[in-house]
């Protein structure tokens, strides 16, 4: 069966996500990281692309990006074909590394391109992995915030902070509330591994149910070994993120993630 077209959006922009082939990871070490980087940045260059968002999670990858001198498929693939090789070659193997082709969905107006930015920076938060947007080192967030990342030149943040204010410190302001605001963002979800995320109060009830006698206002001060147990438990409710959890809970995002 031959692939249907991708959809071409008018601004030029997409959001574009890489999975691993089996949701396998792609990246073991921070050198894996950084060659990637290296890569998107060469070929960021080469196609005069722009790169308005990315982010690097264990076994995918977020761009939000405006196609450049060339059809955005042909950039993808040099990118992809040229981090296959490496990663190849460092790891002595072979066959596939990503699941198919990149999935991508086009972005035609300005809320919904913000939208995608905060998507993409509260990634690792919502995974349970930091507690921060900014405590990520593996995305264009710290970029944003003006803190040290992988390459000043990857990513192009003047755009997204003009459409907050023609004043760079208000800019920066409105996009960190913004940018840190709760959410309930779905952006390029798969139906065949994402269930639709619940309400608060849907969390809650679902919440009460495991914890069975146990008022949810106590779980925080009950021993070590019992806390994991309840939130190696409530991880298990579908359509319920660590960090919706550790909020209802009232306890950190990092100890539910660890459960």
């Amino acid at each position: 069966m031959s692939r249907i077209a991708r959809v071409k959006s008018r601004t030029g922009i997409y959001h574009v996500m890489w999975r691993g082939a089996n949701r396998q990871e792609i990246f073991h070490e921070e050198q894996d990281r950084i060659k990637f980087l290296s890569i998107l940045e060469k070929y960021k260059v080469k196609a005069d692309l722009r790169i308005y968002a990315w982010c690097l999670m264990g076994n995918h990858v977020h761009l939000l990006v405006k196609e450049g001198s060339e059809a955005l498929s042909t950039t993808m693939k040099r990118i992809g074909v040229s981090f296959v090789s490496y990663y190849n070659w460092k790891y002595q193997t072979n066959g596939h590394l990503f699941q198919d082709r990149f999935r991508s969905e086009k972005v035609e107006d300005i809320q919904y391109l913000l939208t995608v930015v905060r998507y993409i920076h509260q990634n690792p938060v919502k995974a349970g992995m930091v507690n921060r947007v900014d405590e990520w080192h593996w995305s264009s967030c710290r970029g944003y915030y003006g803190r040290p990342t992988y390459s000043k030149e990857l990513h192009d943040c003047d755009y997204i902070l003009g459409l907050f204010s023609g004043n760079q410190t208000i800019a920066n302001a409105r996009f960190i509330e913004f940018n840190e605001s709760d959410n309930n963002d779905e952006c390029l979800e798969e139906p065949a591994f994402y269930k639709r995320r619940l309400t608060d109060e849907e969390a809650r009830l679902e919440i009460r149910e495991h914890l069975g006698a146990i008022e949810i206002v106590h779980v925080k001060s009950l021993p070590k070994q019992q806390r994991m147990e309840i939130f190696r438990e409530v991880k298990k409710i579908r359509g319920l993120s660590h960090r919706q959890a550790a909020r209802i809970l009232g306890v950190s995002a990092s100890l539910v993630s660890k459960a």
